[in-house]
């Protein structure tokens, strides 16, 4: 309608038979359809942002713009009468229904026919009939007498009743009504009473008691119960769960167990000290039966007699009260029963003679007297009763100080470490440590954890101490380990760093030895105990472990580095290897100084000969003068040898044992090795190179060892070693070349694309324009979104700005109507005063 709001949209190129769409634009329509549209939509939701309630219009059609006003209203009607059909209450108040109230119609009921008579009963009182009505309340029954035809009122005209043969007729009526009620009820009653008498006799016949014998027979004849209804009772009668008490924790369970410890160690103590347990407790005074607890009477009665002497306040008795009060405070609690019996009688006998005041120091003295003769004999009584009860707890004494103390503090040091656990059987230290840890729970106090982590290290020390012994207590190491574990477990950082510590100590010893003498001898027992304890402490199949992994490179340096002189360290070397066996079981990592080792051992236990077939490593030498260590030609030795495991304090023993012992111990070291390359030969199949590794080996068992020599039993030890090494397959892999799809070489040439249409390639395949078309539609409706978005928050802006310049003003137009009628005030006050001050 309006020229300057059309927008006409010219083309570069005028295209013969191209229909353009957008030729002419009307962007002031578009803009108030936006607007519209937002106010329905954006505007409402913008309003009801804050509130939870919807309010949504279920109408049928109501938002449907397809369906006529006329199609709307007729399909609504329907809709209700197919929701209203068949549903039949109370509330359904159609004509063709008719209504009742307890039994009867209600159009009965509005005729009010019923006259209400005081003796009638409860149920057909309430209605009010014509007849009583028009006689009570005059006028009212010709409103409420039904219509007759017209003969009849001529009639009734003619012949009017007077009021008195109205109430007349009522009354017979009544009467007449409530007899006939009466017969009904007793009619009803005697009824009643005739089925009672039926209803008795038919009892009688149905509840007649059968004879015992008849009874037996039914007994008998009852089934048992089944099994799923004597379950369903003992159900019944079981008892519900009731709720256990909840987990305690760490700290709860110290604190119980420390509290526990304390009160076992002061009985102890009182126990070694001869205190008698039922001595502390006091007895309990007798109370009669009449007492009725409210006579008590405080520690002591400051009351004091008032007496003159010389015309002044008689001192020297309240002086002498007052010493006689601190000698019986130096007395037991027996004196103080006494003394308070005294002062009963004296007082008793102070209210008798109050008048003269002598007597009552007479009887002062009288009392001290009797409490001093009580007081010697009680002595006399206390010192027989200790006498007796001394040599009663002598015994008590003694056991208790030969029993084990309940608390212990920790050791600050390893002398008192030491001297505690000194003199002490296995059972008694393990307790001890048992006690240390409970008693110092770092859970208990601040320092523990410090204490507790020293410990760990006495008893790791400790431990070396035991295993250098000339007799190791190998033993006691063994019970020890299970609190070193637990300290572990609590402390895991500072056991490790004890563990590295000395670690390090023993390589740096191996090193300085080499420097100084050129080559290194095994290790003491303790080190390699050492070694045994980390693989109980800490995880050996982890790739990485700051402390298992030192002791790995330290195990395999002394098979390497410490030369083989003597049976001892042949001995040691195949403890190592097994300790090795025991690191790798679980992570199968290949040793080679293990299976070098073994192959070592193999070659000591043959005759000089030169090695043909295999080649020994150090610190093995095909040539030299300790090649026989394990070598036995004694047949009555070799015939007497019979299987045993090599404990390891025989280490310590070797120097004492006879020819015949050193024997058995070579040929059981033999024993063991055949073993142990059984072992490794199950642990290490799977490598791909297990059969070139176990070469060596193989050869020297089946052309050097001398088999036919050796014991039966030796024999079949050595045909497993040889049968698990013989039966392994050979599983190799064959290089192959990685399958690659081959990549062309780059060419120079130019990719010629046809263009037939200026800005257009058309040499695309077909998904490839699809492609494109979907990336240039998702452009498009990218930049319509975030087009529609920026009006959305333009129009929200300008209605807030609309809301915030209304309240603004509101608030205007309120304040200069309130400055206004203050004005208005402030005039009309000056006016008064102006014209008071006239007047």
């Amino acid at each position: 309608s309006n020229p300057f709001e059309v927008k006409v949209n010219r083309q570069k190129f005028d295209i013969l038979g191209r229909k353009t769409k957008n030729d002419v634009g009307l962007p002031g329509v578009s803009r108030s359809k936006a607007i519209k549209k937002r106010t329905h939509t954006l505007l409402k939701e913008y309003k009801e942002r804050e509130k939870s309630n919807v309010f949504k219009d279920k109408r049928f059609g109501e938002y449907n713009t397809n369906i006529t006003p006329e199609e709307k209203m007729i399909r609504r009607f329907t809709l209700e009468r197919q929701q209203n059909y068949g549903k039949k209450n109370i509330y359904n108040l159609n004509e063709d229904e008719e209504l009742t109230h307890y039994g009867q119609s209600l159009a009965e009921i509005e005729k009010l026919n019923d006259v209400v008579d005081s003796d009638s009963d409860t149920e057909e009182r309430g209605t009010l009939s014509a007849e009583l009505t028009a006689a009570h309340f005059g006028g009212g029954g010709g409103l409420l007498r039904k219509k007759v035809s017209s003969g009849q009122q001529d009639e009734e005209e003619e012949k009017p009743k007077s009021r008195k043969e109205l109430i007349e007729e009522m009354i017979a009526k009544s009467k007449q009504e409530k007899q006939e009620r009466q017969t009904r009820r007793e009619s009803a009653l005697e009824l009643t009473e005739k089925l009672d008498n039926d209803w008795k006799e038919i009892q009688t016949l149905m509840a007649r008691k059968p004879p015992k014998s008849e009874r037996k027979d039914k007994e008998v004849e009852k089934p048992k119960p089944d099994e799923y209804d004597m379950i369903v009772r003992e159900l019944g009668f079981e008892m519900k769960a009731k709720p256990s008490e909840r987990m305690k924790t760490e700290e709860e369970l110290a604190k119980e167990e420390q509290a526990r410890l304390q009160k076992l160690e002061a009985d102890r103590l009182r126990r070694m000290r001869g205190i008698d347990e039922q001595a502390d407790k006091k007895k309990p005074s007798h109370v009669s039966a009449d007492d009725l607890a409210d006579g008590f009477i405080l520690d002591k009665d400051d009351r004091r007699l008032l007496s003159y002497k010389d015309g002044k306040i008689n001192i020297e008795n309240e002086e002498e009260e007052k010493e006689e009060e601190d000698e019986d405070e130096e007395g037991g609690e027996k004196d103080n029963e006494n003394e308070e019996e005294s002062e009963e009688e004296s007082a008793s006998e102070d209210e008798e003679d109050a008048a003269d005041s002598h007597s009552d120091l007479e009887s002062d003295l009288e009392s001290e007297e009797e409490a001093a003769g009580n007081k010697e004999e009680k002595k006399h009584k206390t010192d027989e009763n200790e006498s007796e009860n001394v040599e009663e707890l002598d015994p008590k004494r003694e056991a208790a100080k030969s029993e084990l103390p309940y608390t212990f503090a920790v050791p600050e040091s390893y002398e008192t470490f030491k001297s505690l656990l000194a003199g002490r059987t296995i059972e008694q230290q393990l307790i001890i440590l048992e006690r240390i840890q409970k008693c110092n729970h770092p859970s208990l106090a601040v320092g523990n954890k410090a204490k507790l982590e020293k410990l760990f290290g006495f008893l790791l020390e400790y431990i070396g101490e035991l295993a250098t012994l000339d007799l190791p207590e190998l033993r006691t190491i063994d019970k020890l380990v299970l609190p070193l574990y637990n300290l572990c477990q609590m402390f895991p950082e500072a056991a490790s760093d004890s563990v590295k510590f000395i670690l390090r100590d023993a390589a740096h010893d191996m090193e300085e030895v080499i420097e100084v003498k050129g080559r290194a001898t095994f290790p003491g027992l303790d080190t390699l105990i050492y070694l045994k304890i980390t693989s109980l402490l800490f995880p050996t199949s982890d790739f990485w472990h700051p402390v298992v992994t030192p002791a790995f490179i330290y195990m395999s340096q002394l098979l390497t580095k410490c030369r083989i002189t003597t049976l001892q360290d042949v001995i040691k070397g195949l403890f190592i290897c097994c300790l090795f066996l025991e690191y790798v079981s679980l992570s199968r990592r290949f040793v080679p100084e293990l299976i070098n080792f073994l192959l070592g051992v193999l070659h000591i236990s043959l005759p000089k000969k030169q090695a043909q077939g295999y080649t020994v490593v150090h610190p093995f030498t095909p040539v030299g003068k300790n090649l026989e260590l394990l070598l036995v030609c004694d047949k009555d030795d070799l015939e007497s040898w019979q299987k045993q495991n090599l404990p390891l304090g025989i280490v310590t023993r070797l120097k004492e044992t006879s020819r015949t012992e050193i024997n058995h111990i070579r040929l059981s070291c033999l024993a063991l090795c055949f073993d142990l390359i059984k072992k490794c030969a199950a642990l290490y199949e799977s490598l791909p190179s297990f059969h070139e590794i176990m070469h060596p080996v193989r050869i020297l068992l089946t052309q050097h060892v001398p088999v036919n020599e050796y014991p039966e039993k030796m024999q079949e030890w050595y045909h497993s070693a040889l049968k698990e090494l013989e039966n392994k397959v050979k599983h190799y892999t064959p290089l192959i070349c990685e399958k690659k799809k081959p990549v062309p070489l780059k060419q120079y040439t130019p990719k010629i694309v046809k263009v037939l249409e200026f800005g257009r390639k058309q040499a695309s395949s077909k998904k490839e324009q699809e492609r494109k078309q979907l990336i240039q539609r998702h452009k498009r409706e990218l930049k319509g979104a975030i087009r529609e978005i920026r009006k959305d928050n333009q129009f929200l802006a300008r209605m807030q700005l609309s809301e915030i310049m209304e309240r603004d003003s509101a608030r205007k137009r309120k304040v200069k109507e309130l400055l206004g009628s203050l004005a208005t005030q402030e005039g009309e006050w000056k006016a008064m005063k102006r014209k008071k001050l006239k007047n």
